[in-house]
């Protein structure tokens, strides 16, 4: 990922000196449970730990000649090792290498991410609960509809993100497993007691099994996870570019001062944060289907996963991360107008209380059908040529013989939208 969507503790998880680091001890930790075992000299990982390091532009020049980066990373480490390092790898394969050190930086990105969630929901929680009684439009296929809360719809985003999180906790367990079986995952050559004590070392569980790679459909689930993530956050980017529309004017991003919107045009202010969210999102997304198509590997093994892991890894969790700050600053900054949203809810003549008035007649004892007839009528009558859908309701025969001013009261109520959102806040705020 570029640096321009990058945060520095996540980029330093995917660096090639973090990478090596894994790498490096991965082996110290497979040596040291072979010499306790009796099978590589006790010297093996005490030379490890004192002398163990490597260099990278010397990796790089020896995997440009035998194109094979574990080999060329293990030929650097023996450098500073010395003779001992004749028994480091014993037994192992390359991917018991890669494979589980993906798995160490998933897990810490993970973290990373779950950190992420966190402070958003903080800001969600509290966001909401300043608008909660805040009464706005509600809208649906964009059109008004009926009314609601802006505490409401910040209530459905930090539900949301609380699933987000359960959702990533459950990813994160199930791609953290260590595999270190040997070529074809039998543990031909290498004793399942290794792979337990790199596996307890690392933080991990221990693959079941293993087919010399640890199975992708983990991978692949995880980056779905990492998708449906992103996507919630690309909704409420997208709820707030449609209420920062100059037509609505509901909520806008912050503007800084200093900040300028357009080159051409000194009046603009865009809401490019939210504009940006949602690209970043497409990027995480985008990783979905490789990651899907990585499952399918030839028999025990193939390297077709391997060079789509190393772009996706890091390019999908480092734009998550990323966005998940961006979107926690904009919306802890976010400006909300509570009057243009009762400007907006008030300007179609009261025709969003339709709805209310249908049932009102209904219970008075007109069937639903003609019910609907009559309201429609009105309101259809006010949306063309405007006025007041109240006034006309009151001046329609059928209304006048059943329906009182106490009961066209009740039905034209804002309040009556959001007796519930106490009720719905202590659903979404339980414990939290």
């Amino acid at each position: 990922m570029i640096p321009r969507y990058s945060r520095p503790e996540m980029s330093a998880i995917w660096e090639p000196d973090a990478r090596f680091r894994i790498w490096l001890e991965i082996e110290t930790l497979a040596a040291e449970a072979m010499a306790s075992l009796g099978q590589v000299p006790k010297s093996v990982p005490k030379a490890l730990r004192a002398k163990g390091n490597f260099d990278i532009a010397r990796i790089d020049a020896i995997e440009r000649e035998v194109q094979h980066d574990v080999i060329a990373f293990l030929t650097s480490v023996a450098e500073y090792v010395g003779p001992e390092a004749r028994f480091v790898h014993q037994g192992m394969t390359s991917s018991d290498v890669l494979d589980t050190c993906l798995a160490v930086q998933l897990t810490r990105a993970s973290d990373l991410l779950l950190a992420d969630l966190d402070a958003l929901l903080k800001v969600l929680k509290r966001r909401a609960k300043e608008h909660k009684d805040d009464i706005t439009i509600g809208r649906t296929h964009g059109i008004h509809a009926e009314p609601t809360t802006f505490g409401l719809k910040l209530a459905y985003a930090y539900a949301e993100f609380a699933r987000a999180k359960q959702r990533l906790e459950a990813a994160r367990a199930d791609i953290a497993t260590c595999a270190i079986s040997g070529a074809v995952g039998t543990f031909a050559n290498v004793d399942p007691r290794v792979e337990a004590y790199v596996a307890k070392k690392l933080g991990l569980a221990v693959e079941p099994v293993s087919t010399q790679v640890i199975p992708r459909d983990r991978h692949a689930m995880y980056f779905s996870t990492l998708a449906v993530i992103a996507s919630s956050l690309e909704r409420l980017a997208t709820e707030v570019r449609h209420l920062q529309r100059s037509e609505v004017r509901e909520a806008e991003e912050f503007f800084s001062a200093g900040q300028k919107g357009s080159s051409a045009m000194p009046h603009k202010r865009n809401p490019i944060l939210s504009e940006n969210l949602a690209g970043l999102a497409r990027i995480v997304r985008s990783a979905v289907v490789p990651a899907l198509e990585n499952v399918a590997l030839w028999h025990e093994r193939d390297i077709s996963h391997s060079s789509v892991e190393r772009v996706i890894g890091p390019d999908a969790t480092i734009a998550l991360d990323f966005a998940l700050v961006r979107l926690t600053q904009m919306m802890d900054k976010l400006v909300v107008y509570p009057e243009r949203m009762r400007a907006n809810l008030e300007q179609n003549g009261g025709i969003v209380f339709s709805g209310a008035v249908l049932l009102a007649l209904t219970e008075a004892g007109m069937s639903r059908e003609d019910a609907y007839r009559v309201v429609q009528r009105n309101a259809l009558k006010v949306w063309d040529q405007g006025g007041s859908f109240r006034a006309r309701i009151e001046q329609d025969a059928q209304v006048k013989k059943l329906l009182s001013k106490k009961a066209l009261d009740a039905a034209f109520d804002p309040m009556r939208h959001t007796r519930h959102v106490d009720t719905i806040f202590k659903r979404v705020f339980r414990g939290a």
